[in-house]
């Protein structure tokens, strides 16, 4: 019984370009040759017709059939593999594969890898990841998340991002925080420089010679950075630092500061001092919120740049490195803005939360 070739449909879009590539006398015969194939298969024209109005042969045209059926339009741009090269792989055995990922784990261990997923589907491993590379699935990583359960979680998410995306007039947000427990690490040997196939090195050892709080003030308007290392955490720092901020900014100007819901932020004499100084707005950011405050994007920075690769004496040498890279980060600053809104920070909370009841 002679072999009844698939039929091709074609979209609205994928016709259109066809019937350009076929009529086309800038594009490379080849292409030009293979869409016509691709045009009279729709039209329902069998292999051997095709053929003989192409003047090609009979196998040619049903590999540029079985090529756009598995490949659609991109499967014509390229020249096809050499025989054994087409992929063997079902559309089954794909969906087998997307699923097992998304919805099982196996038996001894929390996540799949390419090699235990091929054993257990029967294929080859470079087969299970170009699958998962295909529907961006990575196994491998994880994310970590935190809903908040402030119950004015809403009031102050518009209150902050309010005043990143409309701050008012004359005056100045700024994202206030500490960075705690900054440890002057030595390291027992020097750090082996760079070479070519050899990242750089360092022991896994080192000597601990004491800690400073960092305590920083993002300028969102600008990117600079009002920063001081302290010794301790405690509200006597943090009015120390208020006086510092008020005596770096211009005194006709509101001073909005964006902080979080530690207790030394909300001490009785941290209130008395704000109402001393009435040109001080505090804007505190939902509990577990972290993510909400520009400064730690700031602490990122300073901690992946300058502090983690770090080697220092002592922590009076730590504090001098601190100071050097704000500095130098206000000599050329860096804004950072923010661009999200409050409907798509709600629309993401509630992806999540959707997802955490599915699973009970």
């Amino acid at each position: 019984m002679p072999r009844i070739a698939e039929t091709i449909i074609l979209t609205e879009k994928e016709q259109a370009i066809i019937n350009g590539w076929a009529k086309s006398k800038t594009l490379p015969v080849r292409i030009v040759q293979r869409a016509r194939i691709i045009q009279m298969a729709a039209q329902n024209y069998e292999n051997i017709q095709i053929a003989s109005k192409l003047g090609i042969s009979h196998p040619t045209v049903q590999l540029w059939r079985d090529r756009f059926l598995s490949f659609r339009l991109p499967g014509l741009e390229k020249d096809a593999p050499r025989p054994g090269r087409m992929p063997k792989v079902s559309h089954k055995k794909v969906m087998a594969i997307v699923n097992a990922t998304l919805h099982t784990t196996p038996p001894d261990a929390t996540h799949w890898s390419t090699r235990t997923m091929a054993k257990n589907q029967g294929v080859g491993h470079a087969t299970v990841q170009r699958i998962w590379k295909q529907y961006n699935l990575k196994p491998h990583l994880i994310e970590t998340f935190k809903l908040s359960r402030d119950k004015k979680f809403l009031e102050k998410l518009y209150d902050v991002v309010g005043l990143y995306l409309n701050p008012p007039d004359k005056s100045i947000v700024f994202c206030v925080d500490e960075k705690s427990q900054i440890q002057a690490l030595e390291r027992t040997q020097p750090l082996l420089p760079l070479r070519p196939g050899i990242p750089a090195r360092q022991t896994h050892d080192y000597q601990r010679h004491g800690t400073t709080t960092l305590f920083a003030a993002l300028n969102m308007l600008d990117g600079k950075v009002i920063g001081d290392c302290m010794p301790r955490h405690r509200h006597q720092e943090f009015i120390r630092f208020l006086q510092l901020i008020d005596t770096k900014t211009p005194l006709d100007l509101s001073l909005h500061l964006i902080v979080d819901n530690y207790g030394t932020h909300k001490h009785p004499k941290v209130q008395k001092w704000l109402k001393r100084h009435p040109r001080f707005h505090m804007h505190f950011i939902p509990t577990s919120s972290s993510w909400l405050n520009m400064v730690e994007r700031w602490f990122a920075e300073i901690s992946r740049k300058r502090i983690r690769r770090g080697s220092f004496k002592n922590v009076k040498e730590l504090i001098s490195t601190i100071k050097q890279y704000i500095e130098s980060h206000n000599q050329n600053p860096k804004i950072f803005v923010w661009t999200a809104s409050v409907e798509s920070i709600m629309n993401k909370i509630k992806i999540t939360k959707d997802l955490l009841e599915t699973l009970h």
